[in-house]
């Protein structure tokens, strides 16, 4: 099969430890983009948070982000928007939490959190995109691409993921994007179904590209594509539910960019 594009996971994927894209990478993606093939990132960060990355890589293509609650093309015009309903992030925002669960919200181009949380600032301190702490109960409206809720104690999210999916069946897609990091979108909105969407757009057939991931987001993408990779790094969940598919490098031993390398350098 010759593969037509390349779609991939940014945190524990093409970033390494260190959120950064090694220049070795760099070096091999803009090769591959070189021989005519389309390269298009899929993320669970917000929009505003990945331009830095699409110009390290020279990348003028649609890129993916909310974890496809947002579709932009290159010039970041939205091409596709889903929003959780209003009344349901209310409900969200109104939960009672351990105390120990930060709370987010990615609003239009606004992340929102009700206090400091200086763990995920490392996330993004190439991006210099970060959070501004708000009171909830004064937003002026509960449109929200996701609602996400980060702790260090992983049990703790497992417990409430249980209770938000308890308390609206089939009414939200709720999946852990790492272990600290739980994910709430819109019911049947993930990564695959907003790379479906764009590979549509370049006239490519989903068996056509290639995708590389390592949390259980990117799980829909994964089965989409020709041929999904797995990351070394991979949460073990993610390894179990797709046991076929193959498990490379690590996101710290350039797992991605020596994958590329054997398929199309």
């Amino acid at each position: 099969m010759e593969y037509k594009a390349v779609i991939t996971d940014l945190d524990g994927t093409l970033l390494n430890s260190d959120h950064k894209v090694s220049d070795y990478t760099k070096e091999v993606i803009k090769k591959v983009i070189k021989k005519g093939v389309k390269f298009f990132i899929a993320t669970g960060r917000h929009h505003q948070d990945v331009s830095h990355i699409r110009n390290q890589l020279g990348l003028n293509t649609t890129f993916i982000t909310s974890n496809g609650c947002r579709v932009h093309d290159s010039n970041e015009e939205i091409l596709l928007a889903h929003d959780i309903d209003e009344s349901i992030v209310r409900k969200l925002l109104n939960l009672e939490v351990d105390k120990d669960i930060h709370v987010n919200i990615y609003q239009n181009d606004k992340w929102y959190v009700s206090r400091e949380n200086d763990w995920v600032k490392q996330f993004h301190a190439e991006s210099q995109f970060f959070y501004d702490i708000v009171d909830f109960n004064k937003l002026e409206d509960y449109k929200a691409a996701k609602v996400f809720y980060i702790c260090n104690d992983h049990e703790k999210l497992v417990l409430l993921k249980e209770k938000i999916e308890k308390l609206f069946p089939n009414k939200l897609n709720v999946v852990f994007s790492l272990p600290s990091c739980l994910e709430v979108m819109p019911y049947g909105v993930s990564k695959g179904f907003a790379i479906k969407k764009v590979l549509e757009k370049y006239g490519i057939h989903p068996k056509e590209a290639i995708a590389f991931g390592d949390g259980l987001n990117d799980y829909e993408m994964l089965k989409l594509v020709g041929r999904g990779f797995i990351m070394g790094n991979a949460h073990d969940k993610l390894k179990e539910v797709l046991p076929n598919f193959e498990v490379v490098e690590t996101n710290d031993e350039n797992g991605v960019a020596n994958t590329l390398k054997r398929i199309f350098l």
